[in-house]
């Protein structure tokens, strides 16, 4: 399998380099799309596309019946304007190195297509491609929600609810990372859940200079409802990694006229469900105050976010051995399972459903989801997280798939599918409050 990759690595670096170039935001990745199918194709891989607007899902066969692995890559950019491979027009930027984890996806295809792996495989590995998991542009999202587009607003929870991990008993991923303490590769740890906030602030409009008595501004009731939020930052204990943060993406039409319609989208993130929950209502009770104190009315949508990730230790264990093997125990960096990022994956809603892991590799500078965030080490972005999650596949689905087996028997999945999907319709409302 090593020797197939290295066949193959211009290739595969090759590959996310051109997703680097073409950077496409969250359920809008066409091109991206287009060209793993391509690369599926090349390598005689049979694909079904357009899952969740532009989701990819393949499978690698093994010769005998067993449980299914499921190796995820991610399609999505961000929107960084000012990154030096930001698009022009969009903004969208590979700032979190999802272009490495689609040369990695493809090079596990390789390496599992290689002459006599599958004949060893008792099990199917299914290689899936999923879109939006930068859970951003909320408002355009939740339009698609309302027309009946989508019934959740990230890649893998849309494919959750498709079904599309229906015949999956295990997931793994890696993603980059410019942190020093991440080493080659880094494992372990959790993140933050969270729920996001589609907010109209919504005043009436009257000419600026000549009578803007008779308006109600919608942008000071923001910033009032801001200020207030700011507020309540001593209220949020340490250990909760509470963080409230949002972007106002539409401030008013004309300068001369008192803005009317003012847009906020903000996230709510926590370690766990009940510090989310506690900080969403403060969040909403803010906003409620900029309306009342201005006259304004404000509608709140609440969406269902992120599930806290939760890394497998069984699979932990196994791939801290693969990769130890590829780049040398002393270069594989094992998290404290309470170590939080801040930052939440929908990988983490996946991992309450079935074992999964979602490793880091150490192959990037810069802030991540800055301007100076890039891909330094391509061999370590792609290459070797390529060959050690094709090494995990095999090892987890050879002699009769024990050891995948094991990994069952040792960790049932936290909620069953339909429980998961009560849960977040459950963490979905909207509210139209008018300020009295």
């Amino acid at each position: 399998m090593d020797a197939a990759v290295d066949g193959r690595s211009l290739w595969l670096i090759e590959a996310a380099k051109t997703v680097l170039n073409t950077p496409e935001v969250g359920f809008l990745e066409a091109k991206t799309s287009a060209l793993v199918g391509q690369k599926l194709n090349e390598l005689g891989i049979a694909h079904e596309s357009g899952i969740a607007l532009t989701g990819i899902k393949g499978y690698i066969r093994g010769a005998n019946p067993g449980p299914t692995v499921a190796i995820i890559g991610e399609l999505d950019a961000l929107r960084i304007t000012g990154h030096p491979y930001s698009d022009p027009e969009t903004g969208a930027a590979h700032a979190c190195g999802h272009h490495g984890q689609i040369g990695a996806l493809l090079g596990a295809a390789v390496a599992l297509s290689a002459p006599g792996v599958r004949e060893s495989l008792s099990g199917n590995v299914a290689l899936i491609a999923v879109p939006a998991e930068e859970f951003i542009d909320i408002g355009y999202r939740w339009g698609l929600r309302e027309e009946g587009t989508l019934g959740l607003l990230s890649g893998k929870q849309e494919f959750i609810r498709l079904g599309q991990f229906d015949d999956v008993d295990m997931a793994m991923m890696v993603h980059t990372s410019s942190s020093p303490e991440d080493a080659r590769f880094s494992l372990g740890g959790t993140s933050n859940g969270h729920v996001a906030k589609y907010v109209e602030f919504i005043g009436r409009a009257s000419h600026a200079g000549g009578s803007p008595e008779h308006g109600v501004n919608a942008l000071q009731a923001a910033m009032v409802a801001l200020n207030a939020l700011n507020a309540q930052r001593e209220t949020m204990r340490n250990e909760d990694a509470v963080r409230l943060h949002g972007i106002i993406s539409a401030g008013g039409t004309s300068v001369n006229s008192v803005p009317a319609d003012v847009r906020y989208e903000g996230r709510v993130r926590g370690r766990d469900f009940e510090s989310i929950t506690d900080a969403s209502a403060k969040m909403d009770r803010c906003l409620r105050a900029g309306a009342l104190a201005t006259g304004a009315k404000v509608r709140i949508v609440t969406v269902a976010g992120y599930l806290p990730m939760l890394n497998d230790p069984v699979l932990v264990d196994m791939f801290r051995r693969r990769a130890g093997d590829l780049v040398g125990p002393a270069r594989v960096a094992i998290q404290p399972e309470d170590r939080n990022r801040g930052g939440s994956t929908d990988m983490g809603d996946l991992s309450h459903l079935m074992p999964a892991i979602h490793p880091y590799t150490g192959a990037a500078s810069g802030g991540g989801h800055g301007v100076d965030y890039l891909i330094d080490d391509y061999d370590q972005a792609v290459i070797r997280p390529a060959k050690a999650m094709a090494m995990m596949a095999v090892d987890l689905l050879s002699d009769n798939a024990v050891r995948a087996r094991e990994v069952l028997a040792k960790s049932p999945p936290r909620m069953t599918k339909a429980e998961y999907l009560k849960l977040q319709y459950g963490r979905m409302s909207e509210e139209l409050y008018e300020g009295k």
